[in-house]
């Protein structure tokens, strides 16, 4: 499959969709733009849509004529049921059915590490996490996001909808815990890998973690390196400050043991 034209990035105006619409345009992408917040135009932008991913009108019209979709809109923390159910669970699928009913064939889906949050990070010679251990939500955020996994799957097998779904760490400048030193993905990276994830000749639901080459890796990267994604960042220039400020890791504290980090407290904490 070569690299998609047009894509319409959704979640324009967050966090992640901000980083990226303005580092895409440089891997040939032209950008349709969505978000329920008003979103400036910009250097490869084709169109921006304001709307709600309740307005399923107005998502048949921003997927009509895309060659694929960078799914990031959505509840980015825990929330509660109503709302991830309203946003992540009801707006991802409102987000399928339109590019079912438009014709699209490829989406990239951003999933989540909270997705298998309560899976035991590795520690001393353990091996990575690969992508197929179980899931275990770490909380209704990550629930939503295991609900995406199997949402792209069965419009995959029922539709022929391609999907990959990145389960992203941490996408942010510079990694800000010590925990973070081990998901975190640079924005460079992230474009890399959503890049690979667009053009990438894979057919069904493909899942892949999304990180950098983090020298204190979790998990495997493998899956994401046979799309083609070729990481060129690492969080190791950010350690030594970090752990003077914070300390190590305990494995003793639920909040560095597994996977999903503060997460996987209760109440949860609200670090991605």
């Amino acid at each position: 499959m070569s690299a998609p034209r047009t894509i319409l990035l959704t979640g324009a105006a967050g966090g992640l969709g901000t980083l990226m619409r303005d580092l895409l345009p440089a891997h040939g992408y032209r950008l349709r733009l969505l978000d329920m917040r008003p979103v400036a135009d910009g250097p490869g932008v084709e169109r921006v849509i304001t709307a709600d991913l309740a307005d399923q009108d107005a998502l048949r019209e921003a997927v009509r004529g895309v060659d694929a979709v960078l799914h990031l809109a959505g509840i980015s923390k825990e929330s509660s049921f109503d709302r991830i159910l309203r946003a992540n669970i009801e707006g991802t699928y409102n987000l399928y059915e339109a590019v079912r009913a438009e014709g699209v064939r490829r989406v990239v889906f951003a999933s989540s590490n909270h997705a298998v949050g309560f899976t035991p990070r590795p520690q001393g010679d353990d091996p990575l996490i690969p992508v197929t251990t179980p899931r275990r939500p770490d909380t209704y955020y990550g629930l939503s996001k295991c609900f995406g996994e199997d949402l792209a799957q069965l419009y995959a097998d029922l539709h022929g909808i391609d999907t990959v779904s990145v389960r992203i760490g941490s996408c942010f400048p510079a990694p800000s815990t010590v925990r973070m030193l081990s998901v975190w993905m640079s924005p460079a990276d992230g474009a890399r890998l959503f890049h690979a994830a667009l053009s990438a000749g894979v057919s069904g639901h493909t899942v892949v973690y999304g990180s950098s080459a983090n020298t204190r890796l979790w998990w495997d990267l493998a899956p994401a390196r046979a799309l083609g994604y070729e990481p060129q960042d690492d969080s190791e220039p950010f350690a030594a400050a970090l752990i003077a400020e914070q300390g190590e890791l305990d494995p003793a504290n639920p909040a560095h043991a597994n996977l999903g980090g503060a997460f996987c407290t209760d109440p949860p904490q609200w670090e991605i």
